[in-house]
């Protein structure tokens, strides 16, 4: 078998760079329009950013782990790389499609892979209502904020404000507060992946709130809708014993 043409990208992490250096060196470097694979090398972060920009080449993409947090992340090592992405497991998820729309009325449409978050942007608490397809479910959430994260995203910022993990393929989302004051009981819900969440922000001259699709921000929202793209697919690969269902799985098992 024919090895595969690789398109190598990496964050500006010194450690990272100097994978990049090696790797071309020794695989060589196709030009990301002729490539059948692009390899990032970094952490979550420049596997997010790597990811989002293959909505229109769609062409998977092998993360090596040289940054900070590796969960998206294959372990580095130089040696037999056609041979692992030849042995790879595809994991295909969907992106949240963000409508935020500003106390301005600026529209912004934007895209994230883990999560849409909501969050104050001063002292003051905010205070949001919440509606999932057109039906009003909390009429007064006062809290540091809420967000609505993907399978693929539910163990990062959704896990740290104690949301649910979500196997991959399971066809749900991740609808969870952030540090709530009030409902003091409500700890989130979980909701059909093709669930339609409309969150206002009441008040929003004085408790001013930002939304951000993964690390995507928009300052003074009034209101934002999330929803899954289901037109758009990312695919990511992985070692096999290591794929991301297997990861997500264990993950909910460590201690």
């Amino acid at each position: 078998m024919a090895e595969p043409k690789i398109h190598f990208t990496a964050s500006a992490k010194p450690e990272a760079r100097q994978a990049l250096e090696a790797m071309t060196r020794r695989y060589g470097q196709t030009a990301a329009g002729k490539a059948d694979v692009i390899v990032a090398l970094g952490g979550d972060g420049w596997m997010l950013e790597t990811l989002r920009g293959r909505y229109a080449d769609k062409l998977p993409v092998y993360g090596m782990h040289r940054g900070t947090v590796g969960f998206l992340m294959n372990e580095f090592a130089e040696a037999d790389l056609p041979a692992r992405l030849d042995a790879a497991v595809r994991a295909v998820i969907h992106p949240l499609a963000m409508t935020a729309v500003s106390v301005k009325d600026k529209v912004t449409h934007l895209q994230a892979i883990n999560e849409v978050s909501l969050l104050r942007q001063t002292a003051q608490t905010a205070k949001l209502r919440i509606l999932v397809d057109g039906k009003e479910r909390l009429a007064d959430l006062a809290a540091d904020g809420v967000l609505v994260a993907t399978p693929a995203g539910s163990t990062a910022y959704n896990l740290s404000a104690h949301g649910p993990i979500l196997p991959i393929g399971a066809n749900l989302l991740a609808l969870t507060p952030i540090s709530p004051f009030r409902p003091r009981r409500w700890r989130g819900a979980l909701l059909r992946h093709d669930a339609r969440v409309e969150i206002e922000v009441l008040d929003a001259d004085r408790r001013s709130v930002s939304a951000s699709a993964d690390t995507q921000e928009v300052r003074d929202v009034a209101r934002v809708e999330i929803r899954e793209d289901h037109a758009k697919s990312l695919t990511m690969l992985f070692d096999e014993g290591h794929a991301l269902d297997e990861r997500i799985l264990r993950e909910q098992f460590s201690l």
